[in-house]
């Protein structure tokens, strides 16, 4: 029996996106959990879809103890402050230099990580995670499939091991993979062979999507190597919104068998790069998928829109109005739009009380460029105080603390509904709809704020998924960002423009 350090620091770092992490953003957690240290971690995570409770589970299994370090995560941002960094990465270090020995290390990281100070959070804080323990104690992390893995990342540590599924529904699973790679490395007695590729084009996180092609069959083809070569492999497809040298794709492996371990990751980086061309990813204007969904959306078979350049959960705040101003301008029968992140909104439709109308300025807090906030009379349909239990299978098990909520009726489009929220998170469950009375499946349209994550909860009920092209931070095209300290020689998309300097 081992005695396993257990800690995480998630954030998916979008530098072109308007607003920063700073450690507040941590204690509200943006639908994770809040920070928890020390053994209030496990009792955090526990019963969710998150890496570290599945990783706790897995080496309680495996016969091993655990102790908790420190967790923390936030809804994606600009880059985490300084301060929040320093503070979260230096109480994982202080209690794995004041609370040891211990015998190894897992940690639940994301791998998209950008500080103010540093470009590599995830590869700083292996670093000194590395420093604290020594080099002869496994340390193991999980990783989001949108990690932006680096060289100094897989040098740091003896194992990472990413998500394999976007909408992310194997978190957990992913950690208690982690934990068996840790369980067998400490087996072994020794450090596992270890490869890794970058590959030299970047895609839209909509098109990374596993329930299409080629990603789908990209992941086929990983578990078929794994079986082949008895090896440990991930492909991440990265967060191609992260300004940074090591941002992309990258495919890496682990095994007890160099040769084996090389060939797998080799054959891996190779599909990886002949699918390029498939990444391509249809985008639809506002206006025209209103007025296609208007055509096509049904009760019991809506179509879904998706609002993916304001996606919470790439850095966008959730807050821009161009998809909601084209379904009033439009005026369809039944449609909502969610989550519209908007604090003073819903406190004013709190003051207003449920069935009062009253004239709302909505949304646009950001201060994207030439958007001002939606002007209109909105009539007040329901009101929620933010506390309830996803149950869909991304966010299953996640306890949602998102402040005052509301549902606004449009005056000017009676068949117009808006869900707003005061704690930014994305729309990828159908509970925070049920949570102000709103049934998605009795819809004609359900437009949500969500790049791909909506699809494990709402793709089900869906006729059809339009991903839409309003205004916000979290561009759908990587060739539309004014990138600078990226690598020289990727392309900037699929078959795409390659960078070569700013």
């Amino acid at each position: 029996m081992a005695r396993i350090a257990v800690g995480g620091f998630q954030h998916e770092t979008n530098t072109f996106a308007p607003s920063r992490a700073e450690y507040e953003a941590f204690e509200k957690g943006g639908g994770w959990p809040g920070i928890a240290f020390g053994a209030d971690v496990a009792p955090a995570v526990d019963g969710a879809n998150i890496p570290a409770a599945g990783a706790i589970r897995a080496l309680g299994a495996l016969g091993h103890r655990t102790a908790g370090l420190a967790w923390a995560a936030a809804s994606p941002s600009a880059h985490v402050t300084r301060e929040a960094y320093e503070r979260i990465a230096g109480e994982i270090v202080r209690r794995l230099e004041s609370e040891g020995p211990f015998d190894a290390v897992y940690l639940d990281l994301h791998g998209a990580m950008v500080a103010e100070h540093f470009d590599d959070g995830e590869g700083e804080l292996l670093a000194r995670v590395r420093r604290a323990v020594g080099e002869r104690v496994p340390v193991v992390a999980s990783l989001d499939l949108h990690a932006n893995v680096t060289r100094t990342m897989v040098e740091r540590c003896d194992g990472l091991v990413a998500y394999r599924t976007y909408p992310h529904v194997d978190m957990a699973e992913t950690g208690a993979r982690a934990a068996r790679l840790l369980d067998a490395t400490l087996r072994a007695g020794r450090p596992f062979a270890k490869r890794l590729g970058a590959l030299d084009y970047l895609t839209g996180i909509p098109s990374q999507c596993t329930f299409m092609a080629p990603a789908k069959g990209l992941y086929e083809t990983l578990a078929a190597l794994e079986a082949k070569h008895g090896a440990t492999l991930s492909f991440t497809p990265g967060f191609p919104m992260a300004d940074i040298a090591d941002c992309g794709m990258a495919a890496f492996g682990y095994g007890a068998d160099e040769a084996a371990v090389g060939a797998a990751t080799r054959a891996l980086h190779g599909a990886i790069a002949d699918a390029e061309g498939e990444f391509a990813l249809e985008l639809h204007e506002p206006d025209a998928a209103v007025l296609r969904a208007m055509q096509r959306g049904e009760p019991g078979r809506p179509v879904v829109l998706a609002d993916t350049q304001d996606n919470p959960g790439a850095g966008g705040n959730g807050d821009t109005t161009g998809l909601l101003d084209a379904l009033i301008g439009h005026r369809p029968e039944a449609a909502v739009l969610g989550m519209l992140i908007d604090p003073l909104s819903a406190a004013r439709a709190h003051e207003v009380g449920r069935g009062g109308t009253a004239r709302f300025a909505l949304g646009e807090i950001s201060g994207v460029p030439g958007r001002v906030p939606l002007a209109g009379e909105f009539t007040v349909e329901a009101l929620g105080d933010g506390r309830f239990t996803c149950t869909g299978p991304m966010f299953n098990g996640f306890r949602m603390k998102l402040g005052r909520m509301a549902a606004l009726r449009s005056r000017a489009a009676p068949g117009v509904r808006v869900v707003l929220a005061s704690v930014k998170c994305q729309a990828a469950d159908q509970e925070m709809f049920r949570h102000l009375g709103i049934e998605p499946r009795r819809e004609c349209i359900v437009a949500l704020k969500s790049s791909v994550h909506f699809r494990a909860d709402f793709q089900p009920i869906a006729r059809e998924v339009l991903v839409v092209r309003a205004p916000g931070p979290a561009l759908a095209d990587p060739a539309e960002f004014a990138w600078t300290r990226l690598r020289h020689g990727v392309r900037l998309g699929p078959l795409g423009p390659v960078f070569a300097g700013a």
